[in-house]
């Protein structure tokens, strides 16, 4: 891709804005190299905004060797992809907004930033007790499934299924945003950096050696402020 050949991200973007996207309202370049965490691998998100789009749209290409995202909005459609994020509590778009640089705006920016970071600062909506007790069944579900399975294939797939079911509960217990991918660990730092290390030591013991003693009590520690696993009396569904 000629990586050491590619104009700087920055210069990069605003070419790009100015050739591509030069009636845009606004323009923001966001993700990585923003936030100084750039990898060789790295592309350049760019968050558009132009009122003459009828409707929202995502788009990827290579220009001025970077792999760019586009994510292109109206001054009305980004707001719906802010609720839908504020509903999974998976901030991605208001990340992108409240974190990015400026790279074009014509009196818009400031008041769509100012949205996302009051987004970010509420953060998710809260569980309830019902969704708080359906989450304990789930989990210890799949504990029960981890602790007594002895094909190695299987326990990783489950180790893994754990992994995410323990990292949302407890950051939407503790009224903080969730993420995929690398943001599941990025998000548990967040929250709790010590929790965070303690939480990557138990996986990867398991990964490494197989032990699972770690990952067991971790989860039983989660557990133990809501009533602990729960299997016995629980229903869904029933009238």
């Amino acid at each position: 891709m000629g990586e050491f050949n590619r104009l700087e991200p920055l210069k990069a973007a605003q070419k790009f804005i100015k050739n591509y996207f030069p009636n845009c309202d606004g323009a923001l370049l966001a993700g990585s190299v923003v936030r100084g965490e750039a990898t060789k691998t790295s592309d350049l998100d760019i968050v558009i905004f132009d009122d003459t789009y009828r409707s929202s749209y995502r788009e990827s290409l290579i220009a001025y060797g970077w792999r760019i995202e586009v994510f292109a909005h109206n001054l009305n459609s980004y707001q719906d992809y802010f609720e839908s994020d504020f509903k999974r509590a998976r901030p991605s778009l208001p990340r992108m907004v409240s974190e990015g640089t400026i790279l074009k705006d014509k009196g818009v920016i400031d008041s769509i930033k100012r949205e996302a970071k009051e987004l970010l600062s509420e953060g998710p909506e809260m569980w309830s007790t019902d969704t708080i007790n359906t989450k304990r069944y789930f989990i210890t579900d799949t504990l029960d499934d981890f602790i007594g399975c002895n094909n190695r294939a299987e326990e990783i797939f489950v180790a893994n299924t754990l992994a995410e079911l323990v990292s949302e509960f407890v950051l939407r217990t503790n009224n903080k945003w969730i993420g995929a991918s690398k943001w599941v660990i990025r998000s548990l730092r967040d929250y709790d950096i010590n929790f965070a290390e303690q939480f990557v030591e138990a996986f990867d013991e398991f990964y490494k050696n197989g032990v699972k003693n770690k990952v067991v009590t971790l989860v039983d520690e989660i557990l133990h402020p809501y009533g602990g696993r729960l299997f016995d009396g629980f229903s869904l569904g029933k009238e």
